[in-house]
């Protein structure tokens, strides 16, 4: 008898401590996402101050200002998905990389304080967004593990989860840079 009353109390038991484990790799990735859009909105609001140091010298290089400039503007959107964000931040990024690229054939810019005090924390943000995109990857591992993982997998369900999408990068990104001397 007092099988009959232990055995449904701890499938329950079990039941409710997969269903927090799972809200918590849950709240992490959207933590770690956070994050992600924290640095993102940081690097976002250097993107004016940069565009209003460099346009005067980079007269031919105003596509590509305008469309970093564009690109801004759909990033600050709130209502632009996940994956979205993930395809127009790797997409500023090497609009950013292009833009102090180019800046090396401006011996003006290259002069211009401001300029390399915005490089320098333009640097200094792009190590504190690959951190955060680290940490997001490491919680939608976590969180996909549990997903998939029996008995896990079946609360996961009945929760309606879906697995999260890793941040990586373009394969262009991937390639090292060919340096020539």
């Amino acid at each position: 008898m007092t099988y009959l009353i232990a055995l449904p109390m701890l499938i329950l038991l079990l039941g409710i401590l997969l269903f927090n484990n799972l809200i918590s790799k849950k709240n992490k990735v959207e933590e770690a996402y956070s994050g992600i859009d924290v640095m993102l909105k940081k690097r976002t609001d250097l993107i004016p101050r940069l565009v209003n140091t460099v346009k005067g010298a980079m007269q031919h290089e105003r596509e590509t200002l305008t469309e970093l400039t564009q690109l801004r503007e759909k990033l600050l959107n709130k209502e632009t998905s996940p994956n979205d964000r993930f395809t127009m931040e790797n997409q500023l990024g090497k609009l950013l990389g292009n833009i102090q690229l180019r800046a090396e054939a401006y011996p003006e810019l290259k002069a211009n304080q401001n300029f390399a005090l915005l490089q320098n924390s333009l640097n200094e943000m792009e190590e504190q967004l690959s951190a955060a995109r680290r940490a997001y990857n490491a919680a939608v591992n976590s969180f996909n593990n549990g997903m998939e993982m029996f008995p896990s997998n079946i609360v996961a369900k009945l929760m309606g989860y879906t697995n999260r999408t890793l941040f990586t990068i373009e394969p262009a990104e991937a390639k090292a840079p060919e340096v020539s001397f």
